[in-house]
């Protein structure tokens, strides 16, 4: 019966230090250390392409006398640009309303005015002279002029907008974990921030001689962040 006895004794003992042996390993266990950094960096890209918004302008007595200017100027426009090979042309505007005069307590019908406006893509070299050619056959109006860089060109620079901001990222993390004697253990994860392309907008203007039009493109910028998540 001690022999019995005995033997329980030692069987609880086993058991209970059994139980809480996993509950002694997990208050050792010491809490992960994260360090978050963001960092971001910017290229710029030269543009090579303008896209330009001209529009036709006509005013006259008679609406369907206006209507028919406004379409045989606007043809005349479409003409030349495809001569010229641009691309993504398309029509962004057609209006037709009447005219008032507007300095009495009764306005008067003195009019109509009408208009139709055509967007296109050309090479910025050529941009200039086909404005003012534009002009001579019908347009009245620059709506805008908007500088581009290619699709290729933009990809490259996002590439490289994520490479450099990685490295930002990284060099921030090390800054701060160096100047308290601590070091990068891993890479826990890895976010990519939303890239931006910010292009260049020369304002809306207006053709005032018959001298070719100067067009001259600035840099498209695109903008890159990272966030790394580091152990330490």
């Amino acid at each position: 019966m001690k022999a019995l006895t005995r033997s329980l004794g030692v069987l609880g003992l086993s058991v209970a230090l059994g139980g809480s042996m996993p509950l002694m390993a997990l208050a050792q266990e010491a809490p992960q250390r994260i360090l978050s950094v963001t960092g971001s960096a910017t290229v710029s890209v030269p543009t090579t392409i303008t896209r330009v918004r001209l529009a036709i302008d006509v005013r006259d007595d008679n609406a369907a006398d206006v209507q028919v200017q406004v379409a045989e100027r606007t043809q005349a426009v479409v003409r030349l640009l495809r001569s010229r090979g641009v691309e993504r042309m398309q029509t962004t505007g057609i209006r037709l309303q009447p005219r008032y005069e507007r300095n009495t307590d009764d306005p008067q019908l003195i009019g109509y005015s009408g208009s139709n406006s055509v967007a296109f893509r050309i090479a910025t070299d050529r941009a200039g002279a086909l404005i003012d050619d534009a002009i001579q056959v019908g347009a009245t109006r620059i709506d805008g002029v908007e500088f581009l860089a290619t699709e290729a060109e933009l990809e490259q620079a996002r590439l490289e907008a994520l490479r450099l901001a990685t490295q930002n990222a990284q060099s921030q993390a090390n800054a701060v974990l160096s100047a308290l004697g601590l070091t990068i253990q891993e890479v826990v994860s890895i976010d990519l921030g939303q890239t931006r392309a910010l292009s260049p907008i020369q304002s809306n203007a207006l053709v005032v001689d018959a001298a070719t039009s100067p067009i001259v493109g600035g840099d498209s910028t695109v903008q890159g962040t990272v966030t790394l998540r580091v152990r330490y």
